[in-house]
């Protein structure tokens, strides 16, 4: 992968936690999943990297952050958001109708079992 590839662009996101190797850390799957679909629609050309890093930079330095950096994946979950629903990609109440889905199915999925949003009981 050369320096312009869409993965190594992200990589270099703003504040994004980095291993001595200078690649992401994670401290949850779900960052990691998160990361992976920024990177997807990305690559689909969903959106260029400077919308990205756009969006991504007013989440990070919006008043109230965490001093220790800990939201910066709740940052980035934001950014992606807004992105998906100001490119019309879904709306925000369809984002809230998947996000309360995936809350009542990680309710009902017993521990130590990935969560599937088959496991909704209102689905």
């Amino acid at each position: 992968m050369n320096a312009h590839e869409p993965s190594n662009l992200l990589a270099g996101s703003p504040q994004l936690p980095k291993s001595p190797e200078g690649d992401p850390v994670f401290a949850e799957p779900w960052q990691a999943e998160a990361f992976a679909m920024t990177v997807r629609l990305h690559e689909k050309g969903v959106f260029s990297w400077s919308e990205w890093a756009e969006v991504l930079s007013q989440e990070l330095y919006r008043p109230g952050r965490q001093a220790d950096g800990s939201d910066y994946f709740d940052c980035w979950v934001a950014a992606l958001s807004r992105l998906v629903t100001e490119l019309s990609i879904a709306s925000e109440s369809q984002l809230d109708q998947l996000t309360r889905s995936w809350q009542r199915a990680a309710e009902a999925t017993p521990h130590g079992q990935p969560i599937l949003l088959e496991n909704d009981p209102a689905r």
